[in-house]
């Protein structure tokens, strides 16, 4: 984990959206209920409290605006000053942020701010090794829509962190002609033909091929970006040869991290790997109220 300490990418700022304030909210309305129950029965509103926020595990810390805004929502006069920059890597024990305020506010935000903070460092975690081990190749890591329901947004946020690259956020973001809509449309050819009249002038138009037959049919069509799914590496590289930079070329399915150098290695554009959001692990953290 230590070959992790460099980020490879300026890391991004979270950009300030609805949807991530709804996300919040959300959150917070599951935990909270009808009252944290516990804290206003013990803990006086009027006292306050520092804490500190504990990186336990070795990774990437990714969500510390994200705890900030948590703790906002539920009292603005809250203060979370961050001890380590977002997307910063440490392989031992550290603070990572002091929080100063209302400790009932603490106390309630506390499991909300540390769940997010703890999932997205996780998946900023996993980008980070996936990005480093196609260091020196042209492939580029990218993430895919299997993000946990309600959190891509952020999690595709922790993505960035860690140095991947983002695929499509939704179904409205571009043009990915799947196994099902060739069936459905009547081949790869009407397909890629209908979206490119629908595209905007520029607009990628990707197809999913599952051999080297359709992808000399794809690239006739006039698709601008082939999804290779599940072909060997062997089939990768004679796929490079046969589209000769025609298209760009994305690798998918069966790929993880144990496979990734060897597939990035082939000669495609693209690696997009689930395993980025769906499998990623999350990193331990704790808040300790220490006054």
């Amino acid at each position: 984990m230590t070959t992790l300490s460099a980020p490879p990418v300026a890391v991004p700022s979270l950009p300030a959206s609805a949807a991530i304030d709804a996300i919040i909210r959300l959150a917070l309305a599951e935990d909270v209920g009808r009252g944290d129950i516990t804290t206003e029965a013990t803990v006086s509103p009027d006292t306050t409290a520092r804490a500190e926020i504990l990186q336990k595990a070795p990774g990437v810390v990714c969500g510390l605006p994200v705890v900030e805004a948590v703790f906002g929502a539920l009292d603005r006069r809250v203060r979370v000053t961050p001890d380590v920059p977002e997307g910063s890597f440490d392989a031992s024990l550290r603070v990572v942020a002091r929080i100063e305020g209302s400790a009932a506010a603490i106390l309630t935000g506390e499991r909300t701010a540390l769940n997010f903070l703890q999932r997205l460092s996780g998946v900023a975690t996993t980008s980070r090794r996936a990005a480093q081990l196609v260091a020196g190749t042209q492939a580029t890591v990218i993430d895919t829509r299997k993000t946990t329901p309600g959190l891509r947004v952020l999690e595709k946020y922790a993505v960035r962190v860690g140095g991947a690259s983002n695929h499509r956020a939704g179904l409205d973001d571009g043009f990915l002609i799947k196994e099902n809509h060739i069936r459905a449309a009547g081949g790869i050819t009407p397909a890629v033909q209908a979206a490119r009249r629908r595209a905007a002038p520029g607009r990628v138009v990707e197809v999913e091929v599952t051999t080297l037959r359709e992808l000399d049919e794809a690239l006739a069509a006039g698709a601008t970006l082939i999804l290779l799914d599940n072909f060997s590496t062997e089939q990768m590289r004679a796929a490079v040869a046969q589209a000769r930079g025609r298209a760009r070329l994305e690798a998918s399915g069966g790929i993880g991290l144990d496979n990734l150098a060897d597939v990035a290695q082939t000669g495609v554009d693209y690696v997009s790997l689930g395993a980025l959001t769906h499998s990623a692990g999350v990193l331990d953290f704790s808040l300790e109220v220490i006054a």
